[in-house]
């Protein structure tokens, strides 16, 4: 079975969608499947890789975000590309850039599945939450006008989803939420995975962690993309608020992105001992710096799942999440939840944990996510996707054509959308643009009209 996976803004410096591209392609090709990733990139390539055929479409950076993170927008090129390598299923992990796939699947009579590595609801709202410097943006986006707006996108999206798509694949109960929301039918939860090997307490060195801080010190560190949805800053504050208690603590920053700056200078003018030490592209040094820590802070609200987290609990060291995110759930009794901002109090109750205790409770909490069954139900679900396909569930967009522009919103009450009027004005016969009905007689009005101003002006003359 051939699995043409799609994905945007994965760049070289991506995290959690990286790695669960490439796991979820290895258990494919594993299960004796074809996976196809196609991702965005610099310049376009064809590489043979472990989890497959990696195909590379060229594409623009992506505005406003930072970084590599490019997205393929050209449709024609993607469509002919995916006609050629006719697939056997489809597997979309965007709910925004590539939402068209759905439609071109439903076409083509190609099962169809979609990853929501996101919650829109969240994400659209989370503008609302964030103090600006400029004063109409605070009027702006924390307006309720914009909070309803933003909701109402965010569910009209998730209803297209879930009807276009044949499956909608959730990671955890809280991504889930907002499709149970909507009532949608065709949504199943899958767990994703850990490299349980990669990611063991055994990674741990002294020499590591005497590299940023002494013996008698907490060692903090915040592994994630410093961006706004990520919101870093709440990890400096904690630091700050835990060394203002009274707690010797460091903070090693393990990751990249278009905040950093800020966060350099706040942490410097407040004096705080914070180690940035960009990406880290090899994973066992990442392994490494997980495992001597002494908590890892998790301070993202729209976290999905939070596979960094994750990595961090395999390496035997808990996890201070936030309370709005669904890493609690992820979590269990391995880290603790901290409500609001009030980060440091939950880095708190993690310290005062007996050590052994608590580095035992996050690897065992870990062990109970391993790739092989997380790859095991994709399938399932791809299997699933099948007859629900063919039938072309009642409610969903129909493979005929005429079938979907019925569907369509009909702005001016005249049978067919606004844009379809226009291209009805074409005779396609005489390849010449007909008359608009009423035309006509407008423009005789017209010419009547202009003739008696003219005998007007003659006979004022």
């Amino acid at each position: 079975m051939r699995i043409v996976r799609l994905a945007n803004f994965v760049g070289p410096q991506s995290g959690g969608l990286r790695t669960a591209l490439r796991e979820l392609g290895i258990g494919y090709r594993e299960a004796g499947h074809d996976p196809v990733l196609i991702i965005p990139g610099e310049r376009s390539s064809v590489e043979e890789t472990a989890q497959g055929t990696v195909i590379t479409v060229a594409a623009p950076v992506a505005p406003g975000l930072g970084g590599d993170y490019r997205a393929v927008f050209a449709r024609r090129e993607l469509s002919r590309l995916l006609a050629d390598l006719k697939p056997d299923r489809i597997e979309v992990s965007d709910q925004l850039t590539l939402r068209w796939v759905a439609r071109w699947a439903r076409r083509n009579q190609v099962p169809a599945v979609m990853v929501a590595h996101e919650s829109l609801t969240r994400l659209f709202t989370l503008p609302a939450g964030v103090p600006y410097k400029a004063r109409w943006r605070n009027i702006v986006f924390h307006s309720r006008a914009f909070y309803r707006a933003a909701s109402w996108a965010a569910t009209f999206l998730d209803r297209r989803s879930a009807r276009e798509y044949d499956e909608v694949v959730a990671t955890t109960r809280w991504a889930a939420s907002e499709f149970e929301a909507i009532d949608a039918p065709n949504v199943t939860l899958v767990t994703l995975g850990v490299d349980l090997d990669l990611f063991s307490p055994e990674r741990y060195s002294e020499p590591v962690r005497a590299c940023y801080a002494r013996p008698e010190q907490a060692l903090l560190v915040h592994c994630g993309r410093l961006s706004m949805e990520k919101k870093p800053q709440r990890s400096i504050r904690a630091l700050a608020d835990l060394r203002a208690a009274g707690t010797d603590a460091v903070l090693v920053v393990a990751g990249d992105g278009p905040l950093r700056p800020d966060l350099e200078e706040m942490a410097s003018a407040a004096g705080l001992p914070v180690t940035f030490t960009g990406f880290i592209d090899d994973p066992k040094t990442l392994a490494g710096l997980l495992a001597a820590a002494d908590a890892d802070i998790a301070p993202g609200p729209v976290e999905t799942f939070g596979l960094a987290a994750l990595e961090a609990l395999a390496c035997g060291t808990p996890v201070v999440a936030s309370g709005e995110s669904a890493l609690p759930e992820v979590l269990g009794d391995a880290g603790a939840a901290a409500e609001g901002e009030h980060f440091a109090a939950a880095v708190r109750q993690i310290l005062d944990r007996p050590e052994a205790g608590r580095r035992a409770a996050a690897r065992r909490r870990a062990e109970a996510f391993g790739w092989t069954a997380a790859v095991s139900k994709f399938l399932a679900v791809h299997h699933a996707a099948e007859p629900q396909c063919a039938e072309c569930r009642k409610g969903r967009i129909s493979s005929n054509d005429e079938d979907r522009h019925s569907r369509r919103l009909d702005h001016a009450r005249h049978g067919r959308p606004r844009s379809r009027r226009r291209l009805a004005w074409l005779d396609t016969t005489s390849g010449r643009r007909a008359d608009r009905p009423g035309t006509a007689q407008s423009r005789g009005n017209r010419r009547a009209v202009q003739a008696r101003r003219a005998g007007s002006a003659s006979g004022g003359s």
